[in-house]
């Protein structure tokens, strides 16, 4: 396999027949099929991909430049009319007032409103999003990954390239487009990217005839960017990151695209309702006076006056106050408000739910008693031997407990009782079930199941 040079940004195009191969490949032919071995890359061939390949995160927003968003700030119906009008009063007062005579009054009052309006907001959205690349910064997503060796290592998912060894446990999110190798009771959730909310099991290999167009998506033995795990284990070889992903097709046409908020459109109603005033008052204005004075030029000037007093000049900037206000409130309890129109759709909300992102502990627990069903002490520490057991054979997430329960037993220097026993099978948690089992045997060939979970 030839490996291409990296593709420009204009080319997100999904390569199904690609997926297609990857899927066909038989188990022992599939890692020099993807240039890999069982032990990983290599680090100069992990650089050199990366070069090739970029980084493996898709397209986003991408930060806009300050010129064009200072721009941007003038972009409202509103500022239009006032601009319009600033326009006229500026070509009436420099053509037709006689020279020394010209007020300037109403063109500088009308274009400093707009010009304050303007900055105030640009200032206030530039310095938003400052504050959320900062956040965005802070943020690192890791997975489990085998490079040139024997052991697994945390990496940051932007790291991954093609060929990169993966493991995945239930309650992990797909780093990349995957290839399965190896899975136990692995079921993926790819209601991200089809809608549909029940989960799908994936083995190593594809089963039945599933190479119709457009059913790349239900390949057994491929997992897509973004799905994620839940319940089982699995290894996986990655054969494509970042925008060539079936995600990061699908987040190209995502990208830039804003809904309108509430507060835009009852500034479009507003300024609309103005321009409506005007083309009727305006020209009534103008003839009723010059039929009746005779004088036509100054029934203009009369009627471009009318123009101007029926439109609130203070408006733009009293609006933008007032948003950059509630911004301002809403920085100082750590919500940062990327665009002012949102504050009026926050304002307008009756029901607000949300979901915690994280935990308010230190995110450590500590064992210190372990007890019997009946709550009398487990002296003869046949409890903690179980609860050890069922923590050090499980392969799938390692959750808090379980690093407490390995943690203590290190302490007490009781870890060589794992060394009589073998594993035999594993049951890995799911969120039906909500319990995890694993199978073990003593030397006599003695077998026991030990479960946890829901009870």
């Amino acid at each position: 396999m030839v490996w291409k040079k990296k593709l420009r940004s204009s080319q997100y195009i999904f390569n199904s027949e690609k997926v297609f191969l990857v899927a066909t490949q038989p188990g022992k032919s599939i890692y020099s099929y993807l240039q890999t071995t069982k032990l990983g890359l290599t680090l100069g061939e992990v650089q050199e991909r990366q070069s090739v390949y970029g980084r493996n995160e898709v397209v986003h927003e991408q930060k806009k430049n300050p010129f064009i968003l200072f721009i941007k700030t003038f972009i409202n119906p509103f500022i239009g009319v006032l601009t319009g009008l600033a326009i006229i009063s500026l070509f009436l007062d420099v053509l037709m007032a006689d020279p020394g005579e010209q007020e300037w009054t109403g063109v500088i009052i009308i274009s400093s409103m707009v010009l304050f309006s303007a900055i105030l907001r640009f200032w206030q959205e530039w310095r938003a999003s400052e504050a959320t690349d900062s956040l965005m910064k802070m943020v690192k997503n890791t997975c489990l990954a085998k490079r040139a060796g024997e052991h697994e290592e945390e990496i940051e998912i932007t790291e991954l390239v093609p060929g990169d060894i993966v493991y995945l446990a239930a309650g992990d999110m797909v780093p990349a487009d995957i290839r399965i190798i190896d899975s136990k009771d692995l079921f993926i959730s790819q209601a991200s990217l089809t809608g549909e909310s029940e989960p799908i099991e994936k083995f190593p290999e594809v089963r039945g005839q599933q190479f119709r167009k457009g059913s790349v998506i239900e390949l057994d033995n491929i997992c897509y960017m973004g799905s994620n795990v839940i319940s089982g284990a699995a290894k996986g070889i990655v054969f494509e990151t970042g925008n060539k992903t079936y995600l990061g097709t699908i987040a190209k046409s995502l990208v830039g695209h804003r809904a309108t908020t509430a507060f835009d459109k009852g500034i479009s109603k507003v300024s609309f309702l103005l321009i409506r005033f005007m083309l009727v008052m305006v020209p009534f204005v103008f003839f009723v006076n010059g039929f009746t004075k005779g004088d036509w030029f100054e029934a203009f000037i009369f009627a471009i006056s009318v123009a101007v007093g029926l439109t609130p000049e203070m408006l733009p900037m009293i609006v933008t106050a007032n948003l950059s206000k509630g911004a301002i409130a809403m920085s100082k309890k750590k919500t940062i408000v990327k665009n002012l129109n949102a504050i009026q759709n926050f304002g307008a909300m009756d029901i607000l739910c949300t979901d915690k992102t994280g935990t308010l502990t230190c995110d450590k627990i500590v064992l210190e008693k372990y007890i019997n069903a009946d709550g009398s002490d487990d002296n003869s520490k046949r409890i903690l031997r179980h609860a050890y057991f069922n923590s050090y054979f499980q392969t799938g997430l390692r959750n808090l407990m379980d690093k407490a329960i390995l943690s203590h037993v290190r302490d007490l220097s009781l870890e060589h009782l794992k060394d009589d026993y073998t594993k035999v099978d594993e049951m890995p948690f799911d969120f039906t079930r909500r319990r995890m089992s694993v199978v073990i045997e003593d030397r006599q060939g003695k077998r026991q199941i030990i479960t946890k979970g829901a009870v």
